[in-house]
């Protein structure tokens, strides 16, 4: 039943009209952080005198200082890098808008904006100092950003910013950075990166240079300055910190207290039958029988996914846990929020809760146990998919019906498979999905989904065979890190779970790296997978390699 819906409505509005609101109250947010307004206005140019490959050249280095913030040898290159990708975006951004009349409204009203800048310039340089000194305050406040997403409503377009994680972020980085940028720095080793950073930095470098050719570079430019930048920022900022049980219990604390006020709002939509956000949710719930809610979240799915991660978590420490008030707490907690996600109705939300269970009984009880059951409950399945369609609602006897059960997936994986098949190698660009979906398939309605819900399908139609493979080398590094050990670990154990419920949820609703939780996830299970112990097997091989005293 999921509403086929971008990630967020900001894709959209980028593509549709990239002049919009949205893209220049980010730029305001985050070009305070780094440079005066005079220099942003110096340096950027009329967007129309601004030749495309000069922008592209942009985004290929926003990507790259991206990249080097998280792989460079030295802190003190990671710290540049970090401070480069921050102004970079931005006046990437500023050059993009700059014709928007919403530009030209700021910058007709120049004492409005000098005193927006000196207060917004205050609040900046307090967090940065506060997360300087105290690391571990920012990975509560990136905690409790994570979800948060600021619709903007301009000419009917709705765009959902993560601006209070943009501020967390960039605060966070002058706060790591320029303490680091000390001549007594110099050539300080940070905890090195291994396959797994080099094959997601190395994805975001990719999609940018894969935007040169793109028939929609605004869009790949806007995935680039609003996701995969901030996103590695944050990764890199997560992963220098020390994650102790007592801070990963924190941190996880702040999303269960979110997740319960989540769905306490949920549940007062249901009972009202009022939906807060989202034009077509609240179109749908008027001509369905059902209605779903989707909290102050602007998709029900991302509301479900959201509720799901945070479940896994309760779901591991009810399983592990042998104390009486963990158990009863967890318990409670878990009837809350699946209350909350029954009332999304998200298909993709139940399927990514279930792949997460999988893997927590997987790490937990001996797999051929748990293997043996899931055959019997896919075998289960299928036979009432094959025998007894209607007991279920499915039917896929005919491809109408069965594109209808899957919410229209089926035609846009056909329309996927379409541009795939047209040009296997290198696909069609960074971000072109949409715009080569609706000329394939001649869809001229604007209010018609073309984003293909699958991120397998998108990677292959964009990027061709290269992103493809790159992408699924990723997942097999990705998987083996996180895993490897983690049934020692309750914390390591319900990170590997909630990444395997974000990847399940991303091949049925896409936005995989669009999703801060997934960086967020991959930065802190990384982090405690370097610093577990080795494996049995593994202490036994070095005690026999250790040298034996003689005499």
């Amino acid at each position: 039943m999921d509403i086929t819906l971008p990630y967020l409505a900001l894709s959209e509005a980028a593509s549709a009209a990239p002049t919009n609101l949205a893209s220049v109250a980010i730029d305001f947010a985050l070009a305070p952080a780094t440079v005066p307004l005079d220099l942003v206005l110096a340096a950027a140019t009329p967007a129309g005198m601004i030749p495309q490959w000069l922008k592209l050249t942009g985004v290929v280095a926003a990507a790259a200082l991206a990249a080097a913030a998280v792989l460079a040898g030295s802190v003190r290159a990671r710290a540049v890098a970090m401070l480069g990708a921050l102004v970079v975006s931005p006046l990437l951004l500023l050059a993009e808008v700059w014709d928007s009349p919403q530009v030209s409204a700021l910058t007709a009203r120049p004492a409005l904006v000098g005193g927006a800048l000196v207060v917004g310039l205050a609040a900046v340089a307090v967090l940065a100092v506060i997360f300087a000194r105290r690391p571990n305050a920012f990975a509560l406040a990136a905690a409790a950003a994570l979800p948060f997403r600021v619709p903007i409503e301009l000419g009917g377009t709705t765009a959902n910013l993560l601006l209070p994680l943009y501020l967390v972020v960039g605060t966070g980085a002058l706060g790591w950075a320029i303490p680091r940028l000390r001549r007594s720095n110099r050539g300080q080793e940070d905890k090195p990166a291994g396959w797994l950073e080099r094959l997601l930095l190395g994805s975001v470098v990719l999609y940018a240079v894969q935007a040169v050719y793109s028939t929609d570079p605004s869009k790949a430019l806007s995935q680039v300055v609003f996701f995969y930048v901030p996103f590695a920022v944050l990764f890199a900022q997560l992963k220098s910190l020390d994650w102790s049980p007592r801070l990963v219990g924190q941190s996880f604390a702040v999303l269960v207290g979110l997740a319960l006020i989540f769905a306490a709002i949920g549940f007062v939509e249901y009972a009202t039958r009022e939906v807060l956000f989202n034009p077509k949710v609240i179109a749908s719930n008027q001509m369905q029988e059902y209605f779903r809610v989707n909290s102050l979240f602007f998709d029900p799915s991302i509301y479900g996914r959201f509720l799901a991660v945070v479940m896994l978590g309760l779901a591991a420490l009810l399983i592990w846990s042998e104390r009486e008030k963990v158990v009863l707490a967890t318990t409670a907690g878990l009837v809350i929020l699946a209350g909350g996600l029954l009332l999304t109705l998200s298909q993709s939300s139940f399927a990514a809760l279930l792949a997460g269970l999988g893997t927590l009984a997987l790490l937990r009880w001996p797999p051929r146990w748990i293997l043996l059951a899931g055959a019997l409950v896919v075998a289960t399945g299928v036979s009432l998919v094959l025998f007894a369609p209607s007991l279920i609602g499915v039917d896929l006897t005919s491809r109408e019906t069965a594109n209808r059960a899957s919410s229209g997936r089926l035609k846009l994986i056909d329309g996927g498979v379409k541009l795939v098949s047209a040009r296997p190698l290198i696909g069609w660009g960074s971000g072109s999905f949409e715009r080569e979906y609706r000329r394939v398939e001649k869809v001229s309605s604007p209010r018609a989904s073309a984003a293909s819900h699958t991120i397998p399908v998108t990677i292959a139609a964009e990027q061709g065979v290269f992103g493809l493979a790159l992408y699924f080398a990723f997942l097999a590094v990705a998987l083996r890190r996180l895993l490897a050990g983690a049934r020692r670990d309750l914390r390591r154990a319900a990170i590997a779970a909630a990444f395997v419920a974000l990847t399940a949820h991303t091949w049925m609703y896409a936005a995989f790296l669009e999703d801060a939780m997934a960086w967020a996830l991959l930065a802190v299970g990384a982090t405690l997978a370097a610093a577990a112990p080795p494996p049995i097997r593994a202490r036994q091989r070095e005690r026999r390699r250790e040298p034996v005293p003689v005499g």
